[in-house]
């Protein structure tokens, strides 16, 4: 464990933290902070913005990790450097499957390596999935929150705009992948190779024949199903680290 500074996430290992949430955008460490008591911001440098909180008299820390699996390893890696132990992706998703709404969560439990940062690690062999036991503490916190919530497979990937998108996601949704993402499969793969235990819940914000801009923007903005899939997953990560650390 480091004692110096981090010089992305601009923390130090002063907070007694073993859990993280990890959103994409640094807004939603706001909607974050209604769930947790005595909370405190702490550093925004660049896409890393950080809060401390409670839940349920845990520390747990909220750190944005921007877009895409380059600046989501740079936080992982730092927050292992300060003693991080547990991270939870709370970020957003497109289906890939008709039957997941607008809304729904979906829980990963392993990912599609279809992005760079983590073949930068290691050989596109290695796996890339989540730890089971938080995947069952989240899944059991769907159930009894009656929250719509799916378990299985994603992609990650590095682009929205290529001129194959279309093509690209037919073929996934094929092979029965349910969501894609950018960030879920660096989260376990740098994850694993640190000894960390990862799980990555993911609100859909756009159906599988959806407008990605339109479904983008209604998240932006807090309106619709979207908006209620967001406060469920943040309530569902936070309840399964409460059941981790009440097991130990």
């Amino acid at each position: 464990m480091s004692t110096e500074l981090q010089p992305h996430i601009q923390l130090k290992d002063n907070f007694q933290a073993k859990y993280a949430l990890l959103p994409g955008d640094p807004k939603r460490v706001d909607k974050v902070k209604p769930f947790l008591t005595k909370t405190k911001e702490i550093a925004y440098n660049r896409e890393y913005r950080s809060l401390l909180g409670y839940y349920k008299n845990i520390p747990v820390l909220v750190v944005s990790t921007g877009i895409g699996g380059p600046s989501a390893g740079i936080a992982i890696e730092e927050l292992a450097n300060i003693g991080v132990t547990t991270l939870i992706r709370i970020g957003s998703s497109g289906a890939l499957q008709d039957h997941i709404h607008l809304g729904d969560l979906i829980i990963a439990t392993g990912a599609v390596r279809d992005e760079g940062t983590s073949k930068a690690y290691i050989d596109l062999s290695y796996p890339a999935v989540a730890d089971h036991e938080l995947v069952s503490a989240l899944s059991h916190a769907c159930v009894q929150q009656d929250f719509p919530y799916h378990t299985g497979l994603v992609r990650s990937h590095d682009s929205f705009y290529t001129d194959r998108e279309e093509e690209i996601d037919h073929y996934w949704s094929r092979k029965g992948i349910l969501g894609s993402d950018m960030e879920t499969s660096t989260l376990f793969v740098v994850g694993a190779l640190r000894g960390l235990r990862t799980a990555s819940v993911l609100n859909v914000v756009v159906p599988s024949k959806g407008n990605l801009q339109s479904g983008i923007n209604d998240l932006a903005h807090g309106q619709g199903l979207p908006a209620k899939g967001e406060e469920n997953q943040i309530l569902i990560a936070l309840e399964a680290i409460a059941s981790i650390d009440n097991k130990r």
